[in-house]
């Protein structure tokens, strides 16, 4: 009888390495093993009754949700949206947490909104994503200055309009170079009544939507030709990255009070203020400028991936 157990065992287990490790169907395996399909069958039941198969199921919501609870607490978060993304890879990072972040918009957006908005490649992914809703009385006002020398496309006034087009909304652009050359131009064009009033509006939007760029040589800002390579190389020796074209380091403070004069738009302190502050932001090359922006507390909602996730909570 112990013999018959023991064969009975040593094919069951056979059986069930031929079925879930080699990813062999029923049939092949009777037809391989010369018995029947129902005997494969109860023989599979057998493997699973006795314990030789263990089967667990992982549930990467669950998980997303864990790591969003987990997120909040350790940098005080009233949210974070934690999307799932297949690869550790920037771009189809970047494809992900902007889709969530379109959702996210279309579901808090209200009458009466005021929704400021910066640009680069991940605010214009989230802006191609947005879906329409109908709302009114809704103002799209651009954070900060959007004007550039430089052959690189930054989206700028194609976010803003795509924004506006979503939530049947007015667009208010800042047609301004993000960082002049000096200060003194700078102060006496933000001076200009019309200027003056788009920046304010910024100031006032209860919703702020935006990413965080990095102080690493192809960084988008660098590539604009704003700054000297002298600053650039200062930002990249003590800074981490910047929000608004607002260069700060680890702990989230301004790294150039110099630079930080001559930049237009919203101020990283406006930021802590608003009723929705959302980042969105992942891959590995930003995760020490999302520290710092989280540690600085310029934003009170998070977007971002599992990748990521798991590292700022390393």
């Amino acid at each position: 009888m112990l013999r018959i157990d023991e064969e009975k065992q040593a094919l069951s287990i056979k059986v069930a390495r031929l079925y879930y490790t080699a990813n062999m169907s029923q049939q092949d395996i009777a037809k391989k093993l010369g018995i029947s399909r129902p005997t494969v069958s109860r023989l599979l039941q057998y493997a699973k009754d006795r314990g030789y198969v263990r089967i667990s199921i992982v549930d990467p919501l669950e998980d997303l949700n864990t790591l969003s609870q987990e997120l909040k607490i350790k940098y005080g978060l009233d949210e974070v949206f934690v999307s799932y993304s297949p690869l550790n890879e920037y771009h189809e990072i970047q494809k992900h947490i902007s889709k969530k972040a379109a959702d996210y918009l279309h579901e808090v957006v209200k009458d009466g909104d005021i929704i400021g908005v910066t640009w680069g490649t991940t605010m214009y992914s989230v802006a191609r994503q947005l879906q329409p809703k109908s709302v009114k009385g809704v103002e799209i006002v651009q954070l900060k200055g959007g004007v550039s020398h430089s052959h690189v496309n930054t989206f700028a006034t194609e976010t803003v309009n795509l924004f506006a087009q979503a939530f049947q909304a007015a667009a208010m652009h800042l047609p301004l170079p993000v960082i002049f050359d000096n200060v003194t131009v700078k102060e006496l064009v933000v001076e200009d009544r019309h200027i003056k009033r788009i920046i304010e509006l910024g100031r006032q939007a209860n919703i702020a939507i935006f990413t965080c760029g990095t102080v690493k040589e192809d960084a988008l800002l660098f590539r604009l030709d704003y700054l000297t390579k002298e600053e650039q190389n200062m930002l990249r020796r003590i800074g981490v990255g910047d929000i608004c074209s607002r260069f700060f380091d680890r702990n989230g403070k301004l790294c150039s009070e110099e630079i930080n004069n001559r930049t237009v738009g919203i101020q990283l302190d406006d930021l802590r203020e608003k009723e929705k502050s959302i980042l969105v932001a992942g891959g590995e090359r930003k995760i020490d400028a999302i520290r710092g922006a989280l540690t600085g507390h310029y934003a009170n909602i998070l977007i971002t991936d599992q990748f990521t996730a798991q590292a700022l909570l390393s």
